[in-house]
């Protein structure tokens, strides 16, 4: 039997590392330049982990084999080393490729790339999504059971990650498929909100209405409970700061006049946006809203800072203060 640091030592040719971790059913990790070598890792019997970012095997004669194939060699015991993955895992065992859904997930790529994101439904973009934190298993059904629940894409993204623990279809894949495709919604959500407000950047917001409303509809739609927040400008209203400056609950929540007044001046601004939303989709002002409004322009003036506006976020629709005659 090959010892285990020689194995080590030869593996790094590959620029491959050797790590064993006893008294687990698949001791022996192998990391570091992976993604070249998948073919062989998989043929010799690895199975990959997100979790450890790894490939696990369950003794040193896959090793072997694994060494014998990077080296071109004949894999003596190859046909002993089990070419699939761990049947007691979630996601199922089964060889790479038998599932019909293996093929799916490469077509539904052409498709995208070749005519465009415009040829594929809510749920397919969706999937396209899930192949990147889902593996091994459909993730149609997931997709669609994602919409159904959360209301369409921006809901999906915009979910609080505990709430994905209510999914079936997700979490019957276990751990690692639910903190991964949480972790990817999460991020994807992210990465649209900051390309929104990078171009509001340097750019007085004013001038740039339409995309302060895509960038408030993306942000503030899908809460569950009402916020308030404050864009702070300067005096060629380019955006100094975007705060959030309270929560609450769902039909309610609390903004101190005294407490904006304050936080303006702090931050040397010369106007103000406020935002606020309604979990309700209904985006008409309250008559706490207008007062409220009144009370923070009141406070503000008497220290020489405008309130250009006060936007109420609904479902797919907004209500604009100015616009509507309220200031």
């Amino acid at each position: 039997m090959t010892d285990i640091k020689a194995l080590a030592l030869d593996l790094q040719r590959f620029t491959l590392t050797l790590e064993e971790r006893p008294g687990t059913p698949q001791p022996f990790h192998v990391a570091g330049d992976t993604f070249r070598h998948k073919e062989e890792l998989k043929r010799a019997g690895g199975v990959w982990s997100r979790f450890d970012q790894a490939w696990r095997f369950p003794s040193r004669t896959q090793l072997e084999t694994l060494l014998a194939l990077l080296d071109g060699r004949p894999a003596h015991g190859l046909a002993e080393a089990p070419a699939t993955y761990e049947p007691n895992q979630p996601n199922g065992g089964g060889k790479w490729g038998d599932k019909h859904y293996h093929g799916h997930r490469e077509r539904l790529r052409n498709r995208f790339m070749d005519s465009g994101p415009d040829a594929l439904a809510d749920y397919e973009l969706l999937e396209l999504l899930l192949f990147f934190s889902v593996w091994r298993r459909d993730t149609k059904p997931l997709a669609k059971r994602l919409l159904e629940r959360f209301g369409g894409i921006g809901g999906v993204l915009a979910a609080d990650a505990e709430r994905f623990r209510d999914i079936d279809e997700l979490t019957s894949g276990g751990e690692e498929d639910l903190k991964f495709t949480a972790v990817l919604l999460k991020a994807v959500h992210t990465v649209m909100q900051r390309a929104l407000k990078e171009q509001l950047k340097d750019r007085p917001v004013i001038g740039s209405w339409t995309v302060l409303i895509d960038y408030l509809q993306l942000a503030m739609t899908h809460e569950p409970a009402e916020h308030f927040r404050i864009l702070f400008l300067d005096k060629k209203n380019i955006l100094i700061k975007d705060e959030v400056q309270s929560r609450g609950t769902v039909d309610h929540t609390p903004l101190y006049p005294r407490e904006v007044v304050k936080r303006a001046l702090e931050l040397a601004a010369s106007a103000i946006i406020m935002v606020h939303n309604h979990p309700s989709g209904d985006p008409t002002p309250s008559k706490p809203d207008i007062e409220m409004t009144r009370q923070v322009i009141a406070g503000l003036a008497a220290v020489n800072i405008t309130v250009h506006d006060h936007i109420i976020v609904g479902k797919n629709r907004h209500t604009s203060f100015k616009a509507s005659g309220l200031i």
